[in-house]
């Protein structure tokens, strides 16, 4: 059992441990989560003829028993599969460059394997395997994907941990402990399973959002929280963005629940799109949350986003690097990007179309040269490494992108 976070280091070695940009003093030491770079991983990606129970173009395509194609999408970026072995044919017409319009598949191993060897490959550490309710009939084929990710992090030498969204999972408060005790707990014998302050970490996000998919009260939701420190966990909280200041967006009557946390991570898409909202949150929201997480030893991981393709709002890296500049100037303990593999809202990192010729034509879709600019499809994994060095303060603090969009 690890020691408590909050006398696990006196102050002094505790500064001396891990460096505070913002004199912030950080509730708990270097872990798999303080001091790193965690990725929101999706791994819900099927295709017709991959084998997975699903058995159909699962989030490719809005009908997911026909193939995705520019009237039956549910993407907004279009992936760089040149790095897959197994790819499957799409209904959109071929590239701009005349190869067929292909696309992944997370159930293959090969697929999950390449993703971790980017993780390792751009010095990003750990991966947040999203849980969505897996009492339907999507539960097999997550079992599966949660199975081929601690395959392929054992194999790459990252770090992975169990991130429960809770949206729409009407009978949550249950389920979902049955689901840990039964199912994924046995995940946190892998030696790739994070671990932070010495406990297996865990994350539930969707606690005290004011919307119809989330409709708990406090209680219930305290419940849960205390269920999984009860199991030994470090758990963390992904939260509304005005969980502190308070707002339409978020349920009042939840500070206790948002206390409960080890760590809370308040969500950001669809918040900010571009570098001066970043600044604006900065000001408003992160300062102060930083201060109130300090003063209840919590440590902070607020998200990063590298923007929508299809909004436009990526210039190039600026956007997504006047985030990690802010939350880390703010003192941030670590950081969630939103998201590895987001295709769906064109928030991914993972390697996407680098201009029209790798576009399906007459698709609609925008490339990361969006705004003139090419910039490589590995740009934003690279962009995030050095987000991480500076978060462990292998490079300074600066405003200034330090990775070319070309390479």
């Amino acid at each position: 059992m690890g020691v408590s976070r909050r006398t696990f280091f006196s102050l002094a070695a505790a500064a001396a441990a891990w460096p505070s940009v913002a004199g912030v003093a950080a509730a708990s030491p270097p872990g798999d989560v303080v001091g790193k770079i965690t990725v929101g991983y999706q791994g819900w990606f099927a295709c017709a003829g991959d084998g997975a129970p699903i058995n159909g173009w699962w989030h490719w395509s809005q009908n997911w028993g026909q193939a995705p194609s520019p009237s039956n999408t549910g993407i907004k970026s279009w992936p760089d599969v040149r790095d897959y072995q197994r790819t499957y044919p799409s209904a959109y017409a071929n590239l701009g460059d005349g190869r067929p319009a292909s696309l992944f598949s997370s159930y293959d191993q090969q697929t999950v394997d390449t993703h971790f060897s980017w993780l390792r490959q751009y010095g990003i550490d750990t991966a947040a395997l999203q849980r969505f309710n897996p009492t339907g009939g999507e539960g097999p084929t997550r079992d599966a994907l949660a199975q081929k990710v601690r395959t392929a992090a054992e194999a790459y030498g990252r770090k992975f941990y169990v991130m429960y969204d809770v949206s729409g999972w009407a009978s949550m408060q249950q389920e979902i402990k049955a689901d840990w005790t039964a199912k994924m707990a046995a995940h946190t014998a892998s030696s790739a399973y994070a671990r932070q302050n010495g406990k297996p970490v865990v994350c539930v996000w969707g606690f005290g959002f004011n919307d119809d998919n989330h409709p708990w009260d406090a209680g219930t939701c305290l419940d849960v929280v205390n269920w999984f420190k009860g199991q030994g966990c470090y758990v963390i909280g992904g939260v509304p963005r005005e969980w502190r200041v308070g707002g339409s967006g978020t349920r009042t009557g939840f500070s206790d629940v948002y206390h409960a946390f080890d760590a809370l991570s308040p969500w950001m898409v669809g918040a900010i799109g571009n570098a001066g909202d970043s600044d604006n949150v900065y000001t408003t929201i992160t300062v102060g949350d930083q201060a109130d997480c300090t003063a209840h030893g919590i440590d902070y991981q607020p998200c990063v986003l590298p923007g929508d393709t299809q909004a436009r709002q990526r210039a190039h890296g600026d956007f997504m690097w006047r985030q990690f500049y802010n939350m880390i100037r703010a003192g941030a303990q670590g950081i969630y990007i939103s998201m590895f593999d987001e295709y769906n809202e064109g928030n991914q990192i993972a390697k996407t179309a680098e201009d029209a010729s790798m576009i399906p034509a007459g698709s609609g879709l925008w490339a990361l040269d969006e705004d003139g600019t090419h910039c490589t499809s590995d740009y934003y994994l690279r962009l995030t490494g050095d987000g991480g060095r500076m978060l462990r303060g292998e490079i300074g603090l600066t405003s200034n992108r330090p990775t070319s969009p070309a390479g």
